[in-house]
């Protein structure tokens, strides 16, 4: 996958809970990394009819394995202005080089 492909900025965000001065929970987003990605709206591709098992999913994104950050589930992607929950994270052909993740679009 050539860097001419990966045509999108996206950020990485995990939220983090903290109490305030009168003890009320309030959430941050922190950034965790700003990255360039491959970005695919969901569509009828071939791609696409083999993630049948991902429903749900609205927005496939493919981008370069960042050293020292491991993407999970409980981070969200945002892309365009727009937040996506990431649903699944799969290194593509085991290499440990390019991760493939699959996010829903928050409403």
């Amino acid at each position: 996958m050539g860097i001419s492909r990966m045509n999108k900025f996206i950020d990485i965000i995990t939220t983090i809970s903290a109490k305030d001065a009168d003890g009320f929970a309030v959430k941050s987003d922190t950034v965790i990394a700003s990255v360039r990605a491959y970005f695919e709206p969901r569509n009828t591709t071939e791609k696409w009819s083999n993630h049948a098992v991902f429903a749900e999913a609205t927005a496939l994104f493919r981008l370069r394995k960042i050293p020292g950050v491991n993407v999970d589930l409980t981070m969200e992607i945002m892309c365009e202005n727009v937040r996506y929950n990431i649903i699944s994270v799969e290194d593509i052909r085991g290499r440990g080089m390019y991760l493939e993740i699959l996010g829903k679009l928050v409403q």
